[in-house]
Formats: C-alpha cells, structure tokens, sequence
C-alpha cells in the first residue's frame, strides 16, 4: 500500500509544503510542492518575537496547506519550524496556535539537526564525491555550513545571521541601491561571526561550494531566464552557478534599487530584497576560502526529511 506524507518547512521568511507518495518499495513520487512568502521573521526577528501580523500570515498559509494535505488525502504529515520560531519569545504560544487552528504538530529543530536534514537533501540531489564540500543554504533566520563528502557530515553548525536578520542590520533602506559601505560592513561582521567556519575550512580543505536552494535557487533561474530558458519543473535538482555568473550577477546587483532588481528577469518577489544581503555573504565566502565552483541543488530541508523517510 502506497502512503502519502506532508512534509512542511516553517522558514523565517518561506514556508514550504512537498506532498509525495511512498509505495513499500520506497519508490516516490511527488504528488504537490509549493513555497509560500510568509516572512515570519518580519518586523520581529531581530528583537526575538514573532510580530501578530506575521503569526496570521503564518497561520492563513498552514490553513491553506491543511486544505490542500486533505485534498490529497494525507496520512503522515511532519512539520519542522527553524531559526525565526527557535529565537521568538512566543514561539511556543504560536505552534500551539497552529496545532488548534490547523491541527499540524509542528517541531522545533536545533540549528545542528537543521544543518543535519539540509545535507540530506543535498546528498538527495546530487552525487557529492570523495573530496569535501562546503554547502551554504541561506535561511531568512539562519545560515547552515556543512562540510562533508559522499561518507558524510564531517563538521556543521547553523549560525544565526540569516538575510532577514541581516537586513534589518545593514540595509534597511531596501529601495535604494546598497551602498559600498553597508557592503563593507556587512563583510566585516561576516568576518567576525563566522571564524569557527573559518577554522573548519582551514582543517578540511573543501573546494567547491554547494548553495541549497532559496537565493541560489533564483540565481540559476536569472540565469536562465537571461540566455531566454526556463528551469524544467522536472529538471535535475543538481545545477550548476559558473563562478563567472556569479560574479556578473552581484556586480549588477550592487548597482540597482528595488524597482530596478524587481525588474530582473528570473527575479522573484519575495527574494528581491534578500538576495542583495545573501550575494554579499556568497561572495565574502567565495573569496574568503578561495572555492573554485559552485553547484546548486534544488533540494534542501525538506527533501531532507523525505531522505530520512525513505530510509
């Protein structure tokens, strides 16, 4: 008997649903899969609180999810909530404000099982190989480093320095093109932040950097949508980001505003103003430790939690 899982992410600024169905065999097949710009983490993430506005917004999506796992006649649903609902004051107060209003149980993980489950996904999506890699997956609350090869998790940690906190920090005045010295601050307090990360490269050496999905995900598709391609729904979920694509992508975008970013072919909404503070931190991290690729896999938390599933 084949069964249907729900597989739910409540990230701090995207909440995402995968619905598959597993027959005994462990073959699966993707019944749903949708993301929905919540930004739980607005307005309220650098004071450690879940905003009211941001709860409804956040309930409105997981009633909506409700409806569409009933209408696939879910069995199983697992729900992980990460780095905007970890912080908040009143984190507890709203998952059980979801587990009354949508029945969804809903976990909270620890940054370390966060990094856990996004190497899963990864290594779901692609064949890593024997040397180490680094893998970047830049959350609206967090930001997860994982080393690791084909045998496995060699070192991980998940540090709170998201692009929604981010943001708020260094550059609050969206509309405007960033300037060279929000840029140079933000470096300097990646710099600071990030030195156990820095210790860990120095021991394992990996040369290639694999970005899980969000930001990197829209960067492949600016991408594409700049050659006139569009990404195959079903395309292979290990793509790769020329480093010189890269580097033309961020160096255009440093020059625009809002309007100009929005304008973008390939561009989302809801990445429009995160992207910006995301590019820095993949370029400081591309020079820093001197990567000479980069790959993107299309699968990230969730896909983790289907990798333990089909185990």
């Amino acid at each position: 008997m084949a069964r249907r899982f729900a597989l739910i992410d409540l990230g701090t600024n995207t909440f995402h649903l995968l619905i598959v169905e597993l027959d005994p065999d462990g073959v699966q097949q993707t019944l749903y899969k949708t993301k929905v710009p919540v930004k739980l983490g607005e307005g309220g993430i650098s004071k450690g609180e879940i905003t009211p506005e941001a709860r409804e917004r956040g309930l409105k999506a997981l009633a909506e999810f409700r409806k569409t796992m009933d209408e696939h006649q879910v069995e199983v649903v697992k729900a992980t909530a990460t780095s905007a609902l970890r912080n908040a004051s009143n984190g507890a107060e709203v998952v059980s404000a979801i587990k009354e209003q949508t029945g969804i149980d809903v976990e909270i993980i620890s940054g370390a099982r966060e990094a856990e489950l996004i190497f899963k996904g990864v290594q779901l999506a692609m064949e890593i190989g024997p040397k180490p890699v680094l893998v970047m997956d830049i959350g609206g609350g967090s930001v997860e480093f994982i080393i690791g090869s084909e045998k496995g998790i060699l070192w991980k940690k998940s540090f709170e320095i998201g692009a929604q906190r981010l943001l708020d920090k260094f550059y609050p005045d969206q509309e405007q093109p960033i300037k060279p010295e929000q840029v140079k601050a933000l470096r300097h307090y990646l710099q600071d932040k990030l030195q156990k990360l820095t210790a860990a490269v120095l021991q394992h050496q990996p040369e290639v950097l694999i970005g899980s999905s969000g930001t990197f995900d829209t960067l492949v598709d600016m991408d594409l949508a700049a050659q006139g391609l569009l990404r195959h729904p079903d395309g292979s979920p290990d793509m790769p980001l020329p480093l010189s694509t890269f580097h033309r992508q961020y160096k255009a975008l440093l020059q625009k505003d809002r309007a100009q970013r929005m304008a973008i072919p390939g561009m989302l909404a809801m990445r429009v103003d995160m992207i910006m503070v995301a590019c820095v931190a993949v370029d400081w991290t591309l020079e820093k430790f001197n990567l000479e690729k980069i790959r993107v896999s299309a699968y990230a938390l969730k896909e983790g939690m289907l990798a333990e599933l089909l185990q």
